[in-house]
């Protein structure tokens, strides 16, 4: 971080960004290498007990880091608005290398100041950049406030107790933002790599054989299987019923041209990062095909009619969980036009 920070208690939202221009004022006389950079605002609310763990997480994004990021650290009995703010440059611009700043803002507010955060943080947004909120403490009520300015919302499914009232919610938010839901994202691999195996032409056939799908996955993650199933669901044109069972199986059908597709979900004891832990998706044909997890990567497994088998590693396949923030600020700027289909259909399957 740059030294040079201003501080300020019981202050304004005008003069914060006052305050942050003057910053960036001083960092362009004081380094001709100096720009700062200019790819997206990220807005995160979060308790105030639970700042340090955030902010951990935030500096574990990497090259994915927002060009402002502005913290809104919120206590309950708070009433005025306590501010820090500063600007770092990734390098010193020396031998010819252009210095890129980033600028960080800090508030300090009170349950009071969700309703009307909006007028909070507007001064403080770099105009015509992409604004991403993040509320991983499940403040609602800012998220709303926060919706005019906002062009993508940052969500975690898998953190609400009631998966069918989290899924909702991201369908709402989808009404009039683009949603980045972590949880989707942590079986992006798994859907890469399903994918991957049926795209050879000799294979392809064995899409319209399949009769049985199994998601294993680690006991707090029901919404990335959930969702990985919604996936397929949506891309293959199958109708999915709903999930029923209780402990740690979930099981259910959906429809497809050529009959029904038993689906079944399944915890399993996995240490380490949260998501999915394996996907076997069998053909009436008696073949199939398996993912799990594996040292560097996932194990991939095929087998054939007469039940011979073959399996290799896919190295680097998963993130893990270190790489997905990062990847939901890089999911920021793009779109996935799957996710709402995929979404759709998770939602008939936990109705």
């Amino acid at each position: 971080m740059s030294d040079e920070v201003w501080r300020e208690r019981d202050t304004t939202p005008a003069k914060v960004a006052a305050a942050l221009r003057n910053l960036l004022i001083e960092r362009y006389h004081d380094e001709d290498a100096f720009v700062p950079a200019r790819v997206l605002n990220l807005v995160v609310v979060v308790d105030r007990e639970f700042r340090g763990e955030v902010e951990n997480r935030l500096e574990k994004v990497g090259r994915y880091h927002p060009s402002r990021l502005v913290l809104c650290s919120v206590s309950s009995t708070r009433k005025t608005i306590d501010a820090w703010c500063s600007v770092a440059a990734d390098s010193d611009g020396e031998d010819g290398h252009i210095a890129v700043g980033r600028e960080h803002v800090e508030l300090e507010i009170g349950e009071r100041h969700l309703k009307s955060l909006d007028s909070i943080v507007d001064p403080l947004l770099v105009t015509d950049l992409a604004t991403v909120v993040w509320a991983p403490h499940a403040h609602e009520i800012a998220v709303d406030a926060l919706r005019r300015l906002a062009q993508v919302v940052l969500i975690d499914s898998q953190d609400e107790p009631v998966l069918s009232e989290a899924l909702l919610r991201a369908e709402d938010l989808l009404e009039n933002a683009y949603v980045v839901d972590l949880a989707w994202l942590r079986s992006t691999p798994w859907r890469e790599r399903v994918a991957a195996a049926f795209d050879p032409p000799a294979l392809r056939r064995g899409i319209g054989e399949i009769s049985k799908v199994t998601v294993r996955h680690r006991a707090d993650s029901v919404a990335s299987a959930v969702l990985f199933c919604g996936w397929l669901s949506s891309r293959l044109g199958w109708k999915p019923g709903s999930l029923s069972g209780s402990g740690d199986r979930l099981s259910g059908r959906a429809r497809a041209r050529r009959g029904e597709i038993a689906i079944k979900l399944e915890h399993v004891d996995q240490p380490g990062s949260p998501g999915l832990a394996g996907v076997t998706i069998e053909m009436a044909s008696g073949r199939s095909v398996s993912l799990d997890r594996a040292p560097g990567g996932l194990r991939s497994s095929r087998t054939e009619r007469d039940g011979s088998e073959t399996s290799w590693t896919v190295l680097g396949a998963s993130r893990g969980e270190s790489g997905i923030l990062g990847e939901g600020v890089r999911q920021a700027l793009l779109r996935d036009p799957t996710y709402g289909p995929a979404l759709q259909a998770a939602r008939a399957m936990v109705a």
